[in-house]
């Protein structure tokens, strides 16, 4: 193991190849080629196998990094496979859009500013090798339950407790609004940082497992949420956040000023071939426009970098603090920025301009002063330090927010904070109504994606002891 692996001295650090900005701003495929067998194993082979692995402790799914690295140095692919899924659920989804830089890949302990093994990319190349291989079978779990358990939204925390679940064999439903499973995979991110095929691949492989999909369903319109306790044994809701944050300021109500989740919604649907109204298309266009995105997280990034492939005709990120206090990955700021990206950094927005529809926005400069209650540097407008910047197109990027689940559900008895996130015990994951688990963003708040899974497995245990509780007391009586 020794020759195979602490090759960080002689190796440099390689991403798979990476299409030129001019070339992958005409379309939405991913910009990353895969490794090749001879790249990936160089890479994973840079791995120090620390006794004490940073990467490891900083990923929320603790997956075991440098145990898959070292196997896949080796050529052991498929046991570096089982290695990797064994703690997470969509390991080649995580792979392509998982922010290494601010996790595993971020917290390398071999020196300061060292570039790492490019994890990412190697527990890409591991499980798409898996599906080509046809390694990934439909579960068929050893004993089948009669308990059923219906779980409330098809995105990452659902599905990863769907498929925990099944592989204990419970019988599994799962109920989503929208007419695909996968949630904000589906709709929320571009192909491409995620291609749609690598989302329909892992559900159909869930399908396949026995899991079965009511698509198109929606929870207080179909059914109440009593009604769905009274039909299945459990329930989890994991419905993940949608509502976007608002942002009060004069002009807000222009035309032309858009909510991220709705733009990014219509250029998906449009990359699956859905048959969507003209007027729609048109108005969440940025074709020949001056677009200013207002945010700077990943789903920031993901509207300035969809812009840019529309044709814009400018595209600018307008954002109150500075480059190193971006809550967004470090890596798509610089995608952003070689194919044409303008980042305004340390501006807020003033008041929309225009007389009904859209023409500009005012911004004024900000410094960073007092830590707020984070511990990062609370932003402060300048005064008089007022600019105008043209624009056609605002897309607002500041978060999500809950929605008002009881009234939805026609659940007033389902408990929820005072950010409308769902209540939990937390050693439990149960709300405040025996046999309804929450998990994800409904929870959490707006998080990642690879947070969601793990509190689908977590949830997906809980459930599970508390079925078995149920069972026995059955039995007993």
């Amino acid at each position: 193991m020794t020759e195979k692996m602490l090759q960080f001295v002689d190796v440099e650090q390689a991403m798979p190849e990476k299409r030129t900005a001019e070339l992958r701003k005409q379309d939405f495929q991913e910009i990353y080629a895969q490794f090749d067998v001879h790249g990936a194993e160089v890479q994973a082979s840079r791995c120090s196998q620390c006794g004490v692995p940073y990467c490891q402790i900083h990923c929320p799914l603790s997956n075991n990094i440098p145990d898959w690295l070292r196997l896949t140095a080796e050529g052991r692919l498929e046991e570096a496979y089982e290695i990797s899924s064994a703690t997470n659920n969509m390991p080649e989804i995580c792979g392509r859009i998982c922010p290494q830089d601010r996790l595993c890949e971020g917290n390398c302990v071999i020196e300061k500013d060292f570039s790492s093994v490019t994890i990412g990319s190697v527990e890409k190349y591991i499980t798409d090798t898996a599906w080509e291989n046809g390694w990934i079978k439909p579960i068929k779990p050893n004993h089948e339950h009669d308990q059923t358990i219906g779980i409330i939204g098809a995105g990452p925390a659902g599905l990863a407790a769907a498929e925990e679940l099944r592989k204990q064999g419970f019988q599994i439903h799962v109920y989503d609004r929208y007419d695909r499973a996968g949630g904000l995979l589906v709709y929320g991110i571009p192909s491409f940082k995620l291609e749609k095929e690598v989302v329909v691949r892992r559900i159909d492989y869930l399908t396949e497992s026995g899991i079965q999909f009511h698509l198109g369903f929606e929870v207080g319109r179909d059914a109440t949420l009593q009604e769905l306790r009274d039909k299945h044994d459990a329930l989890l809701i994991a419905t993940g956040v949608y509502k976007s944050r608002e942002l009060k300021a004069p002009g807000v109500g222009l035309d032309n000023i858009e909510e991220a989740l709705d733009y990014l919604t219509v250029s998906n649907r449009q990359d699956l071939d859905d048959t969507l109204d003209d007027e729609m298309v048109k108005k969440y266009n940025a074709a020949d426009k001056d677009v200013v995105v207002i945010g700077g997280g990943d789903t920031a990034m993901d509207c300035v970098r969809t812009a840019v492939r529309q044709g814009a005709k400018s595209v600018k990120c307008l954002y109150r603090r500075d480059r190193d206090n971006m809550p967004g990955s470090a890596r798509e700021v610089q995608n952003a920025e070689e194919e044409g990206v303008e980042f305004v950094w340390l501006s807020g927005p003033e008041a929309f301009l225009g007389a009904g529809t859209l023409t500009g926005v005012r911004a004024y400069q900000m410094k960073l002063g007092a830590p707020d209650i984070t511990g990062r540097q609370a932003p402060e407008p300048i005064p008089n330090s007022s600019f105008d910047l043209p624009c056609d197109l605002a897309i607002m990027a500041l978060g999500f927010e809950p929605e008002d689940l009881p009234t939805m559900f026609d659940a007033p008895e389902l408990r929820i904070t005072r950010w409308g996130t769902v209540t939990v015990d937390h050693s439990t994951m149960m709300t405040n109504l025996p046999g309804v688990f929450a998990a994800g963003d409904i929870v959490r708040g707006a998080s990642l994606v690879v947070w969601a899974i793990r509190d689908g497995r977590d949830a997906a245990e809980a459930i599970a002891q508390y079925l078995e509780v149920k069972a026995n007391k059955n039995k007993a009586a």
